[in-house]
């Protein structure tokens, strides 16, 4: 079941997306060559419980995986989508890139977002996946409106990731966020125009395109956690949670952009 939020709920998502910003904000200032995942998930886990917020992702439970996510973010590099354990012993290299993905909580409501950096100076076709799908991800906020539907949101990212030759993920997909990390409805980086459920004001979705160099195929790795490319290519991921609402939607989680 899809809920409207409303005002005074809100009001907890957007201090919990404004958390959320500010950790990808700092971390946008802290990945170079050198650093470990490790250190980049202790400050951010540092931010988020200084803000009066947890951790949305430490100790997450998925059913059939034994292990809960240890985590306060997601560190993915390279060939990793998405669901990277941070780890001491992954140390970030000249021209990496490294999605990091962040949820925090706070008074019972959640903000999630993700962002991917290049590391120190990227080749060309790196830095071309990080701007495609970063501008998928604003197509597809620029139609998030009232009675447009979440085919048109899936659409707007599938027909600008198209020319380019990239794949895109379409076993994983964005979804509605609130008092739970993960609600209904389930938000496709793929779609035709006009079909799927329709939008209305007090929706709020997390919508997050995830978009692969090379071929369309996934796998999941030894860990049961971290989704990566079955061909080795590079992917890049980005997230905003917003409101939907009459006019322009609004970014509950704000992170810019450097």
């Amino acid at each position: 079941m899809i809920t409207l939020k409303k005002e005074n709920e809100l009001v907890f998502m957007r201090k919990a997306g404004r958390i959320v910003a500010d950790v990808l904000d700092m971390i946008g200032g802290i990945v170079r060559p050198g650093v470990t995942t490790a250190e980049i998930d202790r400050a951010a886990e540092e931010i988020i419980r200084k803000a009066g917020a947890t951790p949305a992702f430490k100790g997450y439970r998925v059913p059939g995986i034994p292990s809960p996510f240890p985590g306060a973010v997601c560190a993915s590099i390279n060939k990793e989508i998405v669901h990277g354990i941070p780890n001491s012993g992954r140390r970030l290299e000249e021209g990496d890139i490294i999605s990091i993905d962040v949820g925090a909580c706070y008074s019972g409501y959640y903000g999630d977002a993700a962002c991917t950096y290049p590391v120190g100076r990227v080749n060309g076709v790196r830095r071309k996946l990080l701007d495609v799908t970063r501008g998928s991800l604003e197509k597809a906020i620029s139609v998030a409106k009232p009675g447009n539907t979440l085919g048109d949101i899936g659409h707007a990212v599938e027909s600008f990731i198209a020319p380019h030759g990239f794949g895109l993920v379409r076993d994983y997909s964005g979804h509605g966020i609130g008092a739970h990390l993960h609600e209904p409805p389930q938000i496709p980086n793929y779609g035709r125009p006009g079909r799927g459920i329709t939008l209305k004001a007090g929706m709020t979705l997390a919508i997050e395109p995830m978009v692969m160099a090379g071929a369309e195929e996934v796998e999941v790795g030894r860990d049961q956690w971290v989704v990566m490319t079955v061909d080795g290519s590079d992917a890049a991921h980005f997230e905003k949670s917003v409101l939907i609402r009459d006019g322009e939607p609004e970014i509950l989680t704000p992170w810019t952009w450097a």
